[in-house]
């Protein structure tokens, strides 16, 4: 009988069949849902994003809900709202598509601030409280959202708060010709989506991201962790540096790529590979050092570059 783990890698090799030439982001896919996180896949139209997300879901023997996001798209249309009910003389709740276990929230930035607000209690907190009540989704729950940044018109920027509750950022980026060329073939006569079968459960889910927080961190690593966090506090050019929320999903991913690539503890390499995901997306940078060129991206490869690894 396969271990979830085992369970995990046939995920991993299914992805990397139906997206060519991702392994890094397939696997950083993966080391988000383990560690209990969402993923924004911020990239341009047309390279997979919403293929990746819906072929996760099919591997999953889980709930999945699409929702596409529009300026007119509500509140009330993700989370659900109460209807009068004429039979019972009493409203009942009609649940919205978030109370699913994987939720691909496309082109996410297309909705108005107060809609992508009704995001913010259940992909932190696990829950919504639509009509003053609490209500718990069923776990595992991930959101995976896509957005475009090339195209603005008609989209509002994710507030930082929203930000702050997605564990990485990806993009995938153009496929190079020999990827492109396999992917060319595979889809001569079927889509490969529809070959895909749940291979992993809920519950087997649950139990990985159980075994992720057993995995060791010695408190060196911890101590090279907090240093490259508390670095983006320090510098200049950030004007706003990663939150503790950060610190602790940074910590959690990593202990998730140490167990995906079958280790029992975290090493220095895994923070070093996860740091740029994880908190380059939270960062605010100073508009002298945007309009010089300089990214996040860029500031978060220095900081790690200039943090001295633990022997």
């Amino acid at each position: 009988m396969p271990t979830p783990i085992e369970k995990l890698a046939v995920v991993e090799s299914e992805l990397n069949r139906i997206i060519r030439g991702k392994a890094d982001v397939i696997r950083h896919l993966l080391t988000a849902f383990v560690a209990g996180g969402n993923i924004l896949l911020d990239d341009v139209p047309g390279v997979g994003k919403t293929t990746l997300a819906k072929a996760l879901a099919r591997l999953v023997d889980a709930k999945f809900s699409r929702i596409q996001f529009t300026p007119d798209l509500l509140p009330a249309d993700i989370t659900g709202t109460s209807i009068y009910n004429p039979s019972t003389g009493q409203f009942q709740f009609r649940p919205g598509p978030v109370f699913t276990n994987i939720l691909l929230a496309d082109e996410i930035n297309r909705a108005s601030p107060r809609t992508q607000s009704a995001l913010l209690e259940c992909m932190c907190e696990h829950q919504v409280s639509p009509d003053g009540q609490s209500r718990i989704l069923e776990a595992p729950f991930m959101v995976i959202a896509t957005q475009n940044p090339i195209e603005y018109q008609g989209t509002y920027p994710l507030p930082e708060a929203q930000l702050d509750r997605f564990a990485m950022r990806l993009t995938l980026g153009y496929p190079d010709e020999e990827a492109e060329r396999e992917m060319l073939y595979d889809r001569r006569h079927i889509d490969p989506l529809e070959s895909l079968k749940p291979e992993i459960s809920c519950q087997e889910v649950l139990d990985l991201q159980a075994d992720m927080k057993k995995v060791g961190m010695e408190a060196s690593v911890s101590a090279y962790l907090l240093t490259i966090v508390q670095s983006t506090r320090r510098d200049a050019r950030l004007t706003l540096g990663a939150s503790p929320r950060a610190a602790i999903r940074l910590a959690d991913c990593s202990r998730s790529l140490a167990l995906i690539s079958g280790r029992e503890f975290v090493l220095p390499d895994d923070v070093r590979e996860l740091a740029p995901l994880v908190l380059s997306h939270r960062l605010v940078v100073d508009a002298k050092t945007r309009y010089a060129g300089v990214s996040a991206q860029e500031i978060v490869a220095e900081i790690v570059q200039s943090v001295k690894v633990p022997l």
